[in-house]
C-alpha cells in the first residue's frame, strides 16, 4: 500500500519465512504424490500387457495344438463308413480296419485329397465342429487365463513374494541391531515403515519389540525411554496373545518390562521382577539352547542376590514370598552363557568376574576380567 511519507510506517514481506518452508514442503509434497501416481498408472499398465500377452500365448498355443490334430489325423486313411462316428473330432486312425483306397497326391504323398466325397463332407463337418470347439476354447481360455492370473497366480506369487520380501527385511533388521547405535536406529524405522505390512507376523512383531528396547537403550531422556519401553511392551504383549509358544516372544517381553520398571517405583520394579523372572523361565523351557535367556536370568539373579534393606523390606511386606537368589545361581547362568556360546557377550564376562569377586576368588576375577577385555564393545554396558 502506498504511504505517506514520513509516516514511520515499516514495510513488512507478505510470506514470512517459515510460511514460504511450509509453501516448498506442500510443494515437495504435491510433486511427490504426482510423481507416484504416475508411476501407479505405469504399473496398471504394464500388468495389463503382462495378462494380455498371456492370452495371446495361450491362444496361440490351442491354434497350434488343433493344427497338429488336424495334421495327424490325414497319417492314415480312414475306413469308410457310413456310422456318424466317423465325423467326430475325437475318431483317430487306430479305430479297427484298414483300408485299401488310398490315394496319392501328385507329390506321391498322402493326402487329404485322396479321401472320397464322403469322406471330405465328413472332414469338412468335422474341422466345421472342431473350429467352433476351438473358437470356444480360445473363449474359455481367455475368460479362463484372465481370473487365473488375477487371483490364483497373482496370489501364489504375492504370497512368495511377501516370503521373500520379509526374509529379507528381517535379515536387515538383524544386521542392523547388531551394528552401533545409528544402525540401530535405522533398523527401528525401517521395521516401523513395514508395520502395517507384517504387522500380523511373529517374527516381525518380536523384532520390532526389540528394536523397541534398542531405542530405550541408546537414547538419553528419561521420558523418550519410558516411552519407547511402553509401547515395545504393547506391542510385545499382542504378540504374546497369539504366539505364547514362542520364546523370542516371551524373551523381549520380560526385557522391555524390565526396562520400563527402571522408571516406575519401588513396589512396580519388584513386581516387574517376578513378571520377569516367570516369562524368562517360559523362554528357557520352550527354547533351552537360547544362550540370552541365560544371561538375563543370571543379571536377574545377581541383581536379587545385592536387593538393599528398603527392597527387600518392601518385597516382605508385599508378596508373601520375596524373590530369593544368591551370587552362586548367577555365576551358573552366566557359565551356562559361555558353554552355549563363548563369548557371547562382553558384558557376561564382566558379571562372571564380579560373582568370582564376590564369592573371593580373586584369580578366577583376574581371569575372565582379562577373558572380558578381549572381547569388542558393542553397547553401552
Amino acid at each position: 500500500l502506498p504511504m505517506e511519507a514520513g509516516d514511520g510506517a515499516i514495510y513488512t514481506p507478505l510470506v514470512t519465512h517459515e510460511e514460504q518452508q511450509v509453501l516448498d514442503r506442500l510443494d515437495f509434497v504435491l510433486r511427490n504424490f504426482t510423481e507416484l501416481r504416475q508411476e501407479v498408472e505405469e504399473l496398471r499398465n504394464s500388468l495389463q500387457c503382462i495378462a494380455a500377452e498371456i492370452v495371446g500365448e495361450i491362444k496361440s498355443h490351442l491354434e497350434e495344438t488343433h493344427k497338429v490334430t488336424r495334421r495327424r489325423r490325414f497319417l492314415f486313411p480312414r475306413e469308410r463308413s457310413d456310422s456318424t462316428g466317423s465325423s467326430s473330432i475325437y475318431f483317430t486312425a487306430s479305430s479297427g480296419a484298414t483300408n485299401t483306397d488310398d490315394g496319392e497326391s501328385e507329390g506321391g504323398y498322402t493326402t487329404a485329397n485322396a479321401e472320397s466325397d464322403y469322406d471330405r463332407e465328413s472332414e469338412q463337418e468335422s474341422e466345421e465342429g472342431e473350429d467352433e470347439v476351438s473358437c470356444e476354447t480360445v473363449r474359455t481360455a481367455r475368460r479362463d487365463s484372465l481370473d487365473l492370473v488375477t487371483e490364483d497366480d497373482i496370489h501364489l506369487i504375492s504370497d512368495s513374494s511377501a516370503e521373500e520380501g520379509m526374509g529379507q527385511l528381517l535379515q536387515q533388521a538383524d544386521q542392523l541391531h547388531n551394528g552401533d547405535e545409528q544402525e540401530k536406529a535405522e533398523g527401528f524405522q525401517l521395521l516401523l515403515n513395514n508395520k502395517l505390512v507384517y504387522a500380523d507376523q511373529k517374527d516381525f512383531l518380536w523384532r520390532l519389540a526389540r528394536a523397541y528396547s534398542d531405542m530405550c537403550e541408546i537414547t538419553e531422556d528419561a521420558e523418550e525411554k519410558k516411552s519407547y519401553a511402553s509401547d515395545g511392551k504393547q506391542e510385545i504383549e499382542a504378540a504374546l496373545q497369539k504366539w505364547d509358544q514362542s520364546a523370542e516372544c516371551h524373551q523381549w517381553y520380560a526385557i522391555l518390562c524390565g526396562q520400563l520398571a527402571e522408571h516406575e517405583s519401588i513396589q512396580k520394579r519388584i513386581q516387574a521382577g517376578y513378571v520377569f523372572k516367570e516369562h524368562i523361565d517360559k523362554a528357557i523351557s520352550l527354547k533351552p539352547d537360547d544362550p540370552k535367556s541365560y544371561y538375563l536370568l543370571g543379571r536377574w539373579c545377581y541383581q536379587v542376590s545385592h536387593l538393599g534393606w528398603l527392597e527387600k523390606k518392601t518385597a516382605a511386606a508385599l508378596f508373601e514370598a520375596p524373590p530369593t537368589a544368591t551370587v552362586q545361581d548367577a555365576l551358573e547362568n552366566f557359565l551356562r552363557v559361555e558353554e552355549l556360546s563363548p563369548g557371547f557377550s562382553k558384558a557376561g564376562r564382566v558379571y562372571i568376574a564380579k560373582c568370582y569377586r564376590d564369592l573371593g576368588n580373586n584369580s578366577a576375577t583376574l581371569l575372565w576380567m582379562n577373558l572380558a577385555s578381549e572381547l569388542p564393545v558393542n553397547t553401552k554396558e
